[in-house]
């Protein structure tokens, strides 16, 4: 398996700058970092980890901002969105985005996609949640036309545009791999239409092969799994493997660059048997 890191980026923890470099001296190939716009003050939407909402989705940097930063102190590593919220992004600017990042990193770019749950976020976006995910769908469509054609053009219910030039392509062909979170039988059309991964999080070891059993009738052989934000204990990891997952992105909670770099040690030695 490959193991890479899951995370919240903020104002409060360890850089992008130290970050990226850290994770490659430790064998780490993946870095995917959450998003958020904004929290509104006013939410009724649960948290769905439960609870109170953490305090890092109030201070996210922006993931492409803080990918780029990484890709110019990193030569392997994969930088991707764990998710973009596709859904509250125009899609014009966020294949730009996407492939300009694929550029500049030399081809490492991934684009980690779901629908989101955050009602009140959305809103303010002027998205509908009860049509978001048509909406993604499109976006992402629309996305993948711009990254493709020479003169792009999209006409659907949420996306409509004449023929544009849009540059730059990705360096990647024949396009960024989209890795497609989420759990529903809806994401897993997702991941068959259009997703070179399906991205499961908070699923227990123990219950995520009967949900690859799913996604595979769905979706074929053909995508790989990645585990969000993976558990690494010895019994989760030997699950992993035993399900033929691909990569594993461990949770790296968000903290000062000392306390990041001693957690990154210790979630390299809890991997070390699996690399």
């Amino acid at each position: 398996m490959k193991f890479g890191v899951s995370t919240f980026l903020t104002d409060e923890g360890i850089g992008p700058a130290a970050l990226g470099p850290a994770l490659e001296e430790r064998g780490f190939d993946a870095l995917l970092l959450a998003e958020h716009s904004h929290i509104p003050v006013k939410r009724e939407t649960p948290y769905p980890g439960g609870g109170e909402l953490p305090r890092v989705y109030y201070r996210t940097l922006d993931p492409f901002v803080a990918l780029g930063a990484v890709a110019s102190v990193t030569s392997e590593l994969l930088l991707g969105t764990g998710i973009a919220l596709v859904v509250q992004r125009d899609p014009i600017h966020t294949a730009k985005e996407v492939a300009s990042l694929d550029l500049v990193s030399g081809g490492r770019a991934v684009f980690g996609v779901g629908a989101g749950w955050n009602r009140e976020e959305m809103r303010n976006h002027g998205t509908d949640p009860a049509g978001r995910g048509r909406l993604m769908d499109e976006r992402i469509r629309a996305i993948i036309e711009l990254w493709t054609k020479e003169e792009a053009e999209f006409h659907g219910d949420f996306v409509d545009f004449g023929p544009v030039h849009s540059w730059p392509k990705p360096v990647q062909r024949p396009h960024p791999p989209i890795w497609v979170g989420g759990g529903s039988e809806r994401t897993f059309a997702r991941v068959a239409e259009y997703g070179a991964a399906w991205m499961p999080s908070g699923v227990p070891p123990k219950k995520l092969g009967a949900q690859i059993e799913r996604m595979r009738e769905t979706a074929g052989d053909r995508p790989a799994v990645v585990v969000y934000a993976a558990q690494h204990d010895r019994e989760s990891l030997d699950t992993y493997a035993e399900l033929g997952v691909e990569r594993v992105l461990l949770y790296l909670p968000t903290q000062p660059e000392d306390e990041t770099l001693r957690t990154l040690d210790e979630l390299a030695e809890a991997v070390s048997a699996h690399r």
